[in-house]
């Protein structure tokens, strides 16, 4: 029943909306509608504020936090990137590749530039609306809390808790519960895959480990101050080095992808619907752009302007889409498509690296995917601290009550179907989406006010 349930709310998300009568029908989902007209109405009225902007924001990530408490600029994208560069760069550019075929990229992308001004209005939002976190230190705040903020206003009163708000925070548990299940449905399969050990040894050991971590009270930024940034150069600097040493091959692998992704092949067999659909939810679960997963992080930094650290979210959607997850796709691509063809998940990601680099390929993919993973999990449970202390106030046991619930989750997603574990995940950002989209229409104008207060004293200066 449950199963059935998820099945439904995904295909009323993700399901097609309308059918354009091009080419035998090209299916359009809601959640496309609303993620492409809200990216391209941010942008404009940001007036490109990626292109503009790109220094500050560069110039945002190098500042220094002025207070004791609470996290730096970099500490903040450092837990944002945890979540999107291991599921979001490795698993879910195999996943749109997958399903999608090489098309898929182009739409990452345009999700990811329309997605970074989205990105920067929710997040200056999030610092603007933050709260005191008795619990941890600090702050907390996100969609949840700006969601408050609308329903008092328009209630004229004080509440105790906004039904938006609320639906916000459960949505939010419910996608991080799916990616915890995507987690350790990955790392099973690239270790079965390159050490032939069983999923199930597999997750139980994965599952362990992470509760002796997780299970302390406090045990998230500090780890993933190291864990991230050397992962990431090192993935970096591997993935650059193929393309580099294929660079002759590069033109025909972007051709294959701009003729895939307006679907030159795609519409004759009527699928590129599927194309954009698989480009477009992956974009999303990548960069996170307009889910509100982000802001969580971006309302806990120690910030003297909030308009900078929606720069800093900003920059983060673009590292980790145009850049990290263009070299996942570009190893996949490089490879003869006859090697890979009919491979989906970690068996297409793993083949094209052994192709790359040999067995070592193998091995490298599985252990980098699982400190990918341990990254992404302590940063969705970052994420999941201040819904949780909304929904059920400041108490360690209900912060200790998810923290299992993600870890029986991490237990049954190492033994389901690579294609079902991804289903919770999207109907949960997908849900998260839509409520995080209620308030950031009406409260837009008030980071664009904000933004236009920060150019303005920029040319004082």
């Amino acid at each position: 029943m449950i199963v059935d349930l998820i099945e439904a709310l995904y295909r009323l998300l993700w399901g097609d909306l309308f059918t354009l009568p091009v080419a035998g029908g090209i299916g359009i989902s809601f959640m496309v509608v609303l993620l492409f007209a809200a990216g391209i109405g941010f942008t404009l009225r940001t007036r490109l504020l990626p292109v503009r902007l790109f220094r500050d924001m560069i110039g945002a990530v190098c500042e220094k936090k002025q207070t004791a408490g609470g996290l730096s600029s970099f500490q903040t994208l450092v837990i944002s990137t945890a979540t999107r560069v291991g599921m979001g760069n490795l698993v879910g550019v195999v996943a749109a590749v997958s399903a999608g075929g090489a098309g898929a990229v182009f739409w990452m992308w345009v999700t990811a530039l329309l997605g970074a001004s989205t990105s920067f209005v929710e997040s200056t939002l999030a610092q603007k609306y933050r709260v005191p976190d008795p619990l941890y230190g600090g702050w907390r705040g996100g969609p949840a809390y700006y969601l408050h903020v609308l329903a008092e206003r328009k209630r004229g009163k004080k509440l105790k808790r906004s039904v938006c708000a609320v639906l916000f925070a459960v949505s939010g548990l419910i996608c991080w519960c799916g990616i915890s299940q995507v987690i350790s449905n990955s790392v099973s399969s690239a270790f079965e895959n390159a050490f032939h050990v069983p999923p199930l040894a597999t997750t139980v050991v994965l599952t362990l480990l992470a509760a002796l971590i997780v299970l302390r009270k406090n045990a998230t930024v500090k780890s993933l101050d190291f864990i991230v940034p050397v992962m990431a150069v090192c993935y970096f600097v591997i993935t650059v080095g193929i393309v580099v040493l294929n660079f002759r091959q590069l033109p025909a692998v972007l051709a294959r992808i701009l003729a895939e992704a307006f679907g030159l092949r795609q519409v004759a067999a009527g699928g590129f619907g599927a194309v954009l659909m698989n480009g477009v939810k992956r974009g999303l679960f990548s960069n996170e752009a307009g889910s509100g997963s982000a802001p969580c992080a971006a309302a806990a930094a120690e910030c003297d302007d909030p308009v900078k650290m929606g720069l800093v979210q900003a920059l983060g959607v673009l590292i980790d889409t145009v850049v990290i997850c263009s070299c996942t796709a570009f190893l996949m691509l490089l490879v003869p498509q006859d090697i890979t063809a009919g491979l989906t998940g970690m068996d297409l990601l793993q083949t094209a690296m052994q192709y790359h680099l040999g067995s070592f390929g193998i091995v490298f993919i599985a252990v980098i995917l699982a400190l990918f993973s341990f990254s992404t999990f302590l940063g969705v449970l970052y994420y999941a601290r201040g819904n949780v202390a909304y929904l059920c106030g400041d108490n360690w046991w209900s912060q200790t009550a998810y923290k299992l619930l993600t870890l029986a989750m991490l237990l049954i997603g190492g033994t389901q179907a690579y294609t079902v574990v991804w289903d919770l995940g999207d109907v949960g950002i997908g849900l998260m989406t839509i409520f995080n989209m209620l308030a950031l229409v009406p409260l837009s104008g008030e980071a664009l006010t904000a933004l236009n207060d920060y150019e303005m004293r920029k040319k004082i200066k």
